[in-house]
């Protein structure tokens, strides 16, 4: 079985996981221009609009949060890591291509770049790091 933090990693990254796969889905267009919505349009900086690639990043991020607060409920060690692997294999990628990829970004925006996908990488690695619980005997 999965420890409680596991539990909650895995329902606090899907929950972030869940707007940016929704928002990109309800709202091409809106999600190109105003993504994150708390600073300038990262996705309209990097490049044309393109209505099928967001459409299929917003599909992508939502069966994310669906696999990872699924895991949660789930509650084993086992699917919790499968979790974290799917997440991890979209999170590096992600990563590595922002990491080269900032520099048309005001400064504050660079670091909140590298720093949220870095954290889409690094985040699935602490969850498949943690231990599961150990089986306690069960008392005659």
């Amino acid at each position: 079985m999965q420890r409680t933090i596991t539990r909650v990693l895995l329902v606090v990254f899907g929950l972030i996981e869940l707007p940016v796969g929704l928002w990109p889905l309800v709202s091409p267009g809106g999600f190109y221009q105003d993504f994150p919505g708390f600073r300038t349009g990262w996705v309209a900086m990097d490049g044309p609009f393109n209505e099928h690639l967001l459409r299929d990043f917003g599909g992508l991020n939502l069966a994310l949060a669906a696999i990872l607060i699924g895991a949660a409920v789930i509650g084993t060690t086992a699917v919790a890591r499968l979790a974290a692997l799917a997440t991890f294999c979209f999170g590096l990628p992600h990563f590595l291509y922002h990491l080269g990829h900032v520099s048309h970004f005001e400064p504050v925006d660079q670091v909140l770049v590298i720093v949220t996908t870095a954290l889409g990488a690094v985040l699935p690695l602490v969850v498949a790091l943690i231990p599961g619980e150990r089986a306690t005997p069960a008392t005659p």
